[in-house]
């Protein structure tokens, strides 16, 4: 009898060859001829170039080429094409690429590099949104007009707005004058970065065929195809993109990185392959980080904490150039009251360009951004109203068949909210709006927040599996879907394992991904891998299974409906006596005289998202929004009121899942985005000069969280069945880095009497705020 493999903790397929350090990462892999790339950068956030002198750097031993952006004089983007691929004629940000040198070997091209010299004309840095948007503020670009952009994306020529999302749902102007109360809140967060384990890497090689192989640490490969087809004017068919083991990547390795300077770099140096390979420092500053934001909430609710009402404005700090901030400020909109039933909505999400290090995507891509400043009001609402802050949560949820700020109505998948915002609150022992003396220095005190999260995705998002088998009757499993950490391909190995009622020994997954050979997946992002190539993979078994009852059928003398399977056999199921093995049919069946028909079983599976549609443009409506995650997380704080000092000791969350595949694969990732929103709240983030200049540019200085500052973490699922999620799962990656910038600042704000609104929240900032008073 087949017990399921769903539900129990496998360890991650690929889990052996990463601790004992088998695996390949991109800056591992030499090919013949390799040439090795590095880079000039600026150190200046805002200046024009005047001259750049390379002369001395082209007559260095084993130098090929000098690279600058006056050898490419188009702009590249993913929404917005804002951005040449190395600075040509202004640089924007401090740390921006102005020149590279391409040599035999990387210490040679780091000793050219030095001889390289630019003269720069300063100028005065933009160095926050409400900076940039002044009237009197200077352009950041000043042809904005003039670059191509994707319809979603709404431009403001003449400003320095490079996106601006508009939700308008109700009366508000209503909804505040009926109002008993009415908070309002402004939070700030800083821009920074994601710190993946493996810095960026891309290999360019173009073949004399016209061929263009292209080996890159990306988590969007097909993305990767199609820009680099859309830019560059070569053939999809011609661009090969394969993707190695990938350290980590947090959304920051989404898009186009070093891929299109490796590409011109090869092409500039005769095809032969060359290797761009960011340094940490580049990796923190050349290439993208988080965005950052300024965000207005207000709020008004009726005396019993009903809310009627919400004003935002988000104005998100892009930093030099769009990349993907253009469309984090757009899924920010999309999700901006949080997981909150609001009638009457009004919010303006900007996408302002700043002389800062630019963004890309981020684990939670706006929503940890948005939530910092929904869940600082919610627990000021609750203070102002005197309810329990759980309590204004649960009145407030949002449920099935309420509708989004978009005006999206949600389905019956959606998941129990109010539930995670009671079992958080019992994690946390109750009592989340008191505080406990502990002794004379020091408070203990607890904060919840609520968290949704909805893939921000193209409204064709797709996804694809190929199944084939082995002589043994083991299958392999072919998907687009990137390993980055997240352990998807375990999980969707756990899927087949379950359709296929095979051992998960005998289910066998394709860990490198390469455009040519797997099928196309959108991009491994958005916390949609394991339900959208999980469902492919569930049809591809089923193709499968078809094939292989008809091939058994045959053999066996027997209708298909009357053939059932189990662990790796086709039986007739009132005789289980007549059987045939997989291993017999799955290669095509070889009759005694040594007759063979059918042939091999191939299962092919495919997704692509269904009645999805664009945002309105004047108010937001519209179904861009395919499948919901919703959950709770709370945290427990010991303060001391003397130096501001604190210690996290509990965080917990609560979480609505579906259904768990994996139990400690999904804890894990679970625990990784807390420990990740705990670092983002506490202490990561850049710190700049007066000129613009990041003076944490180095992980010496920019803190990110150690092993002993974690605190004790608990994890619980609820599962709610997704409908058309493999056997009910839906996404679950990023949404637990969501709720803790809220619930930290909402402990430490409790504990401190004072409202902290900016992080990173630092003792340091804590000890100030306690100075200058100010009941919370």
């Amino acid at each position: 009898m087949w017990k399921t493999e769903l539900g129990k903790s496998f360890v991650r397929k690929e889990g052996k060859e990463k601790v004992t350090g088998q695996v390949r990462y991109g800056g591992d892999i030499e090919i013949p001829g390799l040439l090795h790339a590095a880079t000039k950068t600026s150190p200046n956030a805002f200046a024009r170039i005047l001259e750049i002198d390379t002369s001395e750097a082209e007559q260095m031993p084993g130098v090929k080429i000098v690279f600058t952006g006056q050898d490419y004089d188009q702009n590249v983007g993913l929404y917005l094409s804002d951005k040449a691929i190395i600075a040509r004629n202004v640089v924007r940000h401090y740390g921006e690429i102005v020149a590279v040198v391409v040599a035999d070997t990387y210490k040679q091209a780091l000793n050219a590099v030095e001889k390289i010299k630019v003269s720069y004309d300063v100028m005065t840095p933009v160095m926050s949104p409400s900076d940039a948007l002044k009237p009197d503020a200077p352009l950041l670009h000043e042809n904005m007009e003039a670059y191509s952009h994707i319809a979603p994306i709404h431009p403001e020529p003449g400003s320095n707005v490079a996106n601006r999302t508009k939700v308008r749902k109700g009366d508000v102007g209503k909804a505040f004058s009926k109002a008993d109360h009415v908070v309002d809140v402004t939070v700030e967060i800083p821009p920074g970065d994601h710190v993946a384990m493996e810095p960026r890497v891309a290999i360019a090689e173009i073949k004399k065929s016209g061929y263009v192989h292209i080996t890159s640490s990306t988590q969007a490969p097909f993305v990767v195809k199609n820009l680099m087809s859309h830019f560059f004017d070569v053939d999809p068919g011609k661009i090969i993109v394969d993707v190695p083991m990938v350290g980590g990547g947090f959304g920051g390795k989404a898009g186009l990185q070093l891929e299109g300077l490796a590409y011109l770099l090869s092409k500039k140096a005769g095809g032969r392959p060359v290797r761009v390979v960011n340094t940490r420092e580049d990796d923190l500053l050349a290439s993208p980080g988080h965005i950052g934001l300024e965000s207005h909430v207000k709020i008004a609710a009726d005396a019993k904490g009903k809310i009627l009402g919400m004003d935002l404005v988000f104005n998100f700090n892009s930093g030099a150039y769009a990349d993907y901030a253009v469309n984090v400020s757009r899924a920010a909109a999309i999700s901006c009251t949080g997981p909150y039933s609001v009638e009457n909505v009004k919010c303006d999400s900007l996408c302002v360009y700043t002389n800062m290090p630019f963004a890309t995507a981020y684990r939670g891509f706006g929503h940890i951004e948005m939530s910092f400043g929904i869940e600082r009001a919610m627990d000021t609402l609750a203070d102002q109203i005197g309810l329990d802050p759980v309590e204004l949560r649960k009145i407030n949820a949002i449920k099935a068949f309420d509708t989004t700020p978009v005006q999206s109505v949600l389905n019956a998948s959606t998941g129990d909210i109010e539930t995670c915002f009671t079992r958080v609150s019992e994690m946390l022992g109750g009592n989340l709006g008191e505080v406990e003396h502990v002794d004379a220095q020091h408070i203990k005190a607890k904060g919840i927040a609520g968290l949704w999260k909805a893939p921000a995705m193209p409204t064709n998002t797709d996804a694809g599996a190929i199944l084939t088998f082995n002589s043994d009757g083991s299958c392999n499993l072919n998907v687009g879907v990137v390993e980055i950490g997240q352990g998807t391909k375990t999980g969707l190995a756990q899927l087949v394992s379950e359709r296929l009622k095979l051992p998960m020994e005998k289910v066998h997954v394709v860990m490198p991904v390469n455009t040519s050979t797997s099928p196309s997946d959108w991009a491994t992002a958005a916390s949609r891998g394991l339900m959208m190539a999980g469902v492919a993979a569930l049809e591809a078994c089923d193709d499968a299974i078809s094939q292989i009852k008809t091939i058994a059928a045959s053999v066996l003398k027997a209708p298909e409906r009357d053939l059932v399977y189990e662990a790796g056999q086709i039986f007739v199921s009132d005789d289980p006596t007549l059987s045939v093995s997989f291993a017999e049919v799955v290669l095509g069946y070889v009759y005694p005289n040594g007759n063979a028909v059918y042939g091999q079983v191939i299962g092919k599976g495919r997704y692509i998202a269904k009645h999805l549609t664009d945002v309105d443009q004047e108010t937001g409506k519209g179904h861009p929004d395919l499948e919901w995650t919703l959950g709770a997380e709370g945290v427990e704080v010991l303060l001391n009121v003397n130096t501001g000092r604190y210690k996290i000791t509990k965080a917990v969350c609560c979480m609505d899942v579906g259904k768990v595949v994996n139990p400690e694969l999904a804890r894990g990732q679970v625990v990784g985005g807390m420990a990740m929103g705990i670092g983002y709240t506490i202490m990561e983030g850049f710190k700049f000069n007066t000129r613009g200049q990041v003076t944490n540019g180095v992980l010496r200085d920019y803190k990110i969280m150690r092993y002993d500052d974690a605190p004790e973490y608990s994890v619980e699922f609820l599962e709610t069945p997704q409908q058309d999620g493999p056997y009910g799962a839906r996404g679950l990656g990023e949404q637990s880095v969501i709720g803790m910038p809220g619930a930290i600042s909402n402990a430490l704000s409790r504990a401190a009497k004072v409202s902290l609104n900016t992080i990173p929240m630092t003792p340091e900032l804590i000890w100030k705020q306690m100075q200058k008073g100010g009941t919370k």
